[in-house]
């Protein structure tokens, strides 16, 4: 395991313990609201701490960009990005269903990737061109060409519900020709979830790249491809230079990728 993967780890591991603990003792989480159907508990602040704190044992001159704001602004060269706890409204009603994500950019480029699933420890690990694991095994993304057979998974602007029309004609389109379609809460399982072959791809709009850093790595090194809603590559790339600006995004094999971006751009 390359060394800065394995102290990735190590920090997902930390969280997740903390997470696992808080989720068996829901009544002091102290939930806050961030925003619209946006909420953030006690637990999500101190795993955010707990990983940025043990990758800085290892690298005390790395820079950090966390969901709860854990941003450290040091060495351009190394960017950690993380979401300490995705699918926290999963993880305040009692829904076992939400992981720690943590990712590497070196130069700006993704480079290390963890999702971690602390109730059912599932680790899904990766490294630039070294391929993608789930608790040690290489993954892979299917390589489904029936459309018809395809398991999907995605999300609805709960957030944003004015988007909700454009959003449902979008799906229809879609979920016509596809076997199914699963709405989890979690951006970073359902990437992660791509990567392993349990879906055959995912798209989603209105993302972070706290969401989305460490499940694209996962994907790609899976043999999977992501593009945004246009069909363009690196939607994290995009979202990076300005929060919320990224022009959705579509992960799986290429024969899915396709179908769901001529979808959309139906």
């Amino acid at each position: 395991m390359h060394p800065m993967l394995n102290i990735a780890v190590r920090a997902a591991r930390s969280a997740g313990t903390i997470i696992a603990r808080g989720f068996e003792n829901r009544s002091e989480l102290n939930i806050e609201q961030k925003g619209i159907n946006d909420f953030v508990t006690k637990i999500d602040k101190e795993a955010e701490v707990a990983i940025i704190s043990k990758i800085q044992e290892a690298y005390p001159d790395h820079s950090f960009l966390g969901e709860e704001g854990g941003t450290i602004n040091n060495n351009p060269d190394f960017t950690w990005v993380i979401d300490p706890l995705d699918g926290t409204t999963n993880f305040i009603r009692g829904i076992p269903h939400f992981a720690v994500s943590i990712a590497l950019l070196y130069k700006g480029k993704l480079d290390q990737g963890v999702v971690f699933d602390p109730i059912r420890g599932e680790l899904f690990a990766g490294s630039k061109g070294a391929g993608a694991q789930l608790n040690g095994y290489r993954i892979r993304a299917t390589k489904t060409k029936d459309m018809s057979s395809c398991i999907l998974a995605t999300a609805f602007p709960f957030r944003n519900k004015a988007r909700l029309d454009e959003s449902l004609t979008q799906f229809q389109r879609i979920f016509e020709k596809v076997g199914d379609v699963r709405r989890s809460g979690s951006a970073a399982l359902d990437l992660a979830y791509v990567a392993a072959g349990r879906y055959d791809g995912y798209w989603e709009k209105g993302l972070n790249s706290w969401d989305i850093a460490a499940g694209e790595l996962l994907v790609k090194e899976a043999g999977g491809l992501i593009t945004d809603y246009d069909g363009n590559n690196d939607p994290l790339y995009a979202e990076m230079k300005q929060a919320g600006s990224a022009n959705g995004l579509v992960a799986g094999n290429p024969r899915v990728v396709q179908h769901i971006v001529k979808s959309l751009k139906s």
